[in-house]
């Protein structure tokens, strides 16, 4: 597994991060917990040494399963996310000191670790953001070294600005072959900041593996039923066309398309990806390719027009 530099962190993060939204159960549908370690343990075995979490992923479960089965040490870092309250019904943000404290203090505890490695405030507001208390906390906890470095899960490109002008470390935003403007508006200021970049959304929840028909139907409990309109699912769809030119050769597939896409772009440090099953891990794996060329200059080059012709701007 190739390592990348996060921005100006100092951490050497695996190109690919395995994320644990979808083992957690909240995501996609029940997952067993012998599959969701048996999942994080192949991981482990295979060479990734940077995973993405959350306190509210599973209650704290997915924390305390990392806590127990990734190695301790440098060269494992682990990501982890608060300012979800899912102690109230619906869950709500939380972004104010007390909370935010306990919260990490609760993290620790599951992770099993001395000083998280990198924390990141859970999609918060721009106000949250701006009021100062939040960021001003992360800044607290990082001088008495209960966290090492601190950032921002970004919910769109201004939460994402704000960030990087309140001095964030790393910055996790959606990116993917078929939502890649954020990124790309925020490339001059990630390159002066020197700040890291995490993507999700690699697959946008499983779209991108190019296998999905107009009448696919999602069973309750998963996000995706009701993230898409049968409409837009069939829109969307449509719009696949214009990427599928780049599976050819040694890109098999399009799902390999897709994470070689984000991969290719050297703002990313590491690129999350959420498998839910071993089998699911190991294919991405190997469909990634042996890199660091991961796709065709001329094919990137030609991109920018191909998704143009279907209402995508990039």
């Amino acid at each position: 597994m190739r390592k990348r530099p996060l921005g100006k962190t100092g951490l050497s993060v695996s190109e690919l991060a395995l994320g644990t939204w979808g083992l957690s159960g909240d995501a996609y549908g029940e997952v067993d917990a012998g599959t969701a370690e048996r999942v994080i343990a192949r991981a482990v075995d295979i060479g990734f040494s940077t995973f993405d979490t959350a306190d509210a992923y599973g209650g704290g479960k997915m924390e305390a399963l990392l806590g127990r089965l990734v190695p301790k040490g440098a060269d494992h870092v682990i990501v982890t996310k608060v300012g979800v309250d899912r102690g109230t019904e619906p869950p709500q943000k939380r972004f104010e000191k007390d909370y935010l404290e306990r919260a990490v203090t609760a993290s620790l505890k599951r992770l099993g670790r001395d000083r998280i490695d990198l924390l990141l405030l859970h999609n918060p507001s721009s106000d949250a953001l701006q009021e100062g208390s939040a960021v001003d906390t992360l800044r607290a906890l990082k001088d008495r070294q209960i966290i090492a470095h601190w950032g921002v899960a970004a919910g769109d490109v201004d939460v994402a600005r704000i960030a990087i002008e309140k001095g964030a470390e790393a910055i996790e935003l959606a990116y993917n072959l078929i939502h890649s403007i954020d990124l790309h508006r925020l490339a001059g200021e990630i390159m002066v900041s020197q700040v890291g970049v995490l993507v999700r959304s690699t697959l946008s929840y499983g779209l991108l593996a190019g296998l999905w028909s107009k009448e696919r139907v999602f069973a309750d409990g998963d996000h995706r039923r009701d993230r898409w309109t049968s409409y837009e699912l069939g829109r969307r769809l449509e719009q696949l066309d214009a990427v599928r030119f780049l599976v050819k050769g040694d890109v098999r597939t399009m799902r390999a398309a897709a994470v070689r896409f984000v991969l290719a772009n050297h703002l990313v440090g590491s690129a999350v990806l959420g498998p839910r099953s071993v089998e699911q891990l190991e294919q991405l794996v190997r469909e990634v390719g042996s890199g660091p060329t991961y796709l065709a200059d001329s094919d990137l080059a030609a991109l920018p027009r191909s998704l143009s012709r279907v209402g995508i701007s990039t």
